[in-house]
């Protein structure tokens, strides 16, 4: 039965990570509660700007600035090529320079082309806006490893999918709160149409600057202290933890001064780092070797590129991350399309349901995914997991594309258990990366994020091409995710010889 005080409770920590060993996302005045919070408050915003013109497209924006139907498919696609390549240089910039700095930089830097958003005059301005606005799916990437920062493995499926499926509601929330400030504009404040639109932009550049404040001013880099200071911390911490507290978790009331342990515990690690018969057991010694983030070089780039349980995972977020980024581009388009009598609002408010699903459904395939590995501490139940999810994913494209419902109902139950295994395999995914080269947890996380973000724009080029006939574009979408989930997943997912690995 789930301790609910562990929500407010200061939570346990790993003895040498300092990683918390519960979630207390209800605690703003704990240091992991504050991350938490942030981390998913960040990428919520984030998300939120950066599909923030896709509610308000298809009938105001495109009628004020003239946009052909190619337009707003090119510029759904344009919108994924930047964070494309923010995601693939914000994995190394989170090892280097530490997720917290990542992050702020990426929101401080995207809330300029949000707060530009109202001065779009042509389609060409509109795919320049896009395309900067994509700098903000970046954000990912920092929100992920920030996360992992802070949360130890046994829990770290719950923490990654519960930050990751709150900021993707963003995605969702974006179609109710965007047509109902455009609608509060010119019904209420008596804007015309045309002005109303560029003026909501306003409200999430505002929240992204405050918020990417609130980090760079009330956080740390890691729960031991500066980034810079990760490998003489984690050593103190082993010192401390074997010579002076044992080996079991400590109460997070346990502080030292300044947080930093004296000379000659630093010392005393570091020896023992480098000579194991000083007497450091040698799961300690993993636990620091593995776990503390390495400065990235080429060389260890290369090596994550060439380790094929990444693209495993690569595949499967390509599929899954992907299809839901191009489906959330599109399904207020196919709403109105095959269901005419909704207006904007109505058939924004039902597209917003695809998005705010994560809220549940990402952090289920984290719980299932943490469950299964409690179970035998190996990830072998991760793998799989992630393999029946695709599958259903794959399953549920195909009656969506197949049926071409015109009935809300029927339409909105096939979106609803599409949206289950889609964004609850999302969550697998994630619950299962922190296990790959953990000491290069940054990298690891930008590749698999730009997995996602490269499935995204495949499959808005597939939308693209096939125009209105989104039903085909489902059909194609349902048999590449079944057949290339089919085929990577056959690879081993940890090497056996890494901690974790079967």
């Amino acid at each position: 039965m789930p301790d609910i005080s562990s929500l407010w409770k200061d939570p346990l920590l790993h003895p040498i990570t300092l990683k918390a060993r519960a979630i207390p996302a209800l605690n703003p005045l704990n240091v992991h509660g504050r991350v938490f919070t942030l981390s998913w408050l960040g990428f919520f915003l984030a998300f939120w700007a950066w599909y923030g013109v896709t509610p308000l497209l298809t009938l105001t924006i495109s009628k004020d600035i003239g946009l052909s139907s190619d337009d707003i498919a090119n510029s759904n696609i344009i919108g994924l090529v930047a964070t494309l390549l923010v995601r693939v240089v914000s994995g190394p910039a989170c090892d280097k320079f530490g997720p917290r700095k990542t992050f702020a930089t990426l929101l401080l830097i995207g809330s300029i082309p949000t707060a530009l958003a109202g001065s779009v005059e042509t389609s060409d301005e509109l795919l320049a806006l896009r395309f900067f606005l994509g700098i903000l799916g970046g954000t990912f990437v920092p929100c992920q490893a920030w996360t992992t920062a802070f949360f130890d493995k046994s829990i770290i499926g719950v923490a990654n999918a519960l930050t990751a499926g709150l900021g993707n509601s963003g995605g969702g929330v974006t179609y109710f709160v965007m047509p109902a400030l455009f609608d509060a504009l010119v019904y209420h404040s008596g804007y015309k149409p045309t002005v109303a639109w560029r003026i909501t932009f306003v409200v999430p550049f505002a929240l992204l600057v405050i918020v990417a404040l609130l980090m760079l001013f009330c956080c740390p880099d890691t729960p031991s202290g500066p980034w810079e200071d990760k490998l003489s911390n984690a050593s103190s911490n082993m010192a401390i933890a074997y010579f002076g507290r044992g080996s079991g978790p400590i109460p997070a009331g346990y502080r030292r001064k300044g947080n930093i342990a004296s000379i000659s515990d630093a010392e005393i690690a570091h020896r023992a780092m480098n000579s194991p018969a000083l007497g450091y057991p040698r799961s300690m010694l993993d636990i620091v070797e593995g776990e503390v983030i390495e400065d990235p070089s080429w060389k260890e780039i290369k090596g994550v590129f060439r380790c094929p349980p990444v693209y495993a995972l690569c595949s499967a977020y390509f599929c899954s991350f992907g299809g839901e980024l191009a489906i959330n581009a599109i399904l207020g388009s196919f709403l109105l399309k095959n269901i005419p009598n909704l207006t904007q609002s109505s058939s924004g408010s039902w597209a917003a349901m695809f998005g705010l699903l994560n809220v549940v459904f990402r952090p289920l395939g984290g719980i299932a995914s943490d469950f299964l590995y409690k179970q035998s501490t190996a990830t072998l139940g991760k793998k799989y997991l992630i393999l029946v999810l695709a599958a259903g994913t794959g399953v549920f494209q195909l009656a969506l594309g197949i049926a071409d419902p015109k009935s809300l109902p029927v339409m909105m139950g096939l979106i609803a258990g599409l949206a289950f295994f889609m964004e609850a395999g999302n969550g697998a995914v994630f619950s299962m990366v922190p296990h790959i080269r953990p000491y290069q947890t940054g990298i690891v996380t930008g590749i698999v994020g730009a997995a996602g973000n490269l499935g995204g724009i495949v499959f808005a080029i597939v939308f693209r091409y096939l125009g209105v006939n989104y039903h085909v574009a489902l059909i194609v979408m349902g048999a590449l995710t079944i057949i290339l989930n089919m085929v990577t997943y056959r690879k081993q997912t940890i090497p056996k010889l890494q901690i974790g690995g079967a």
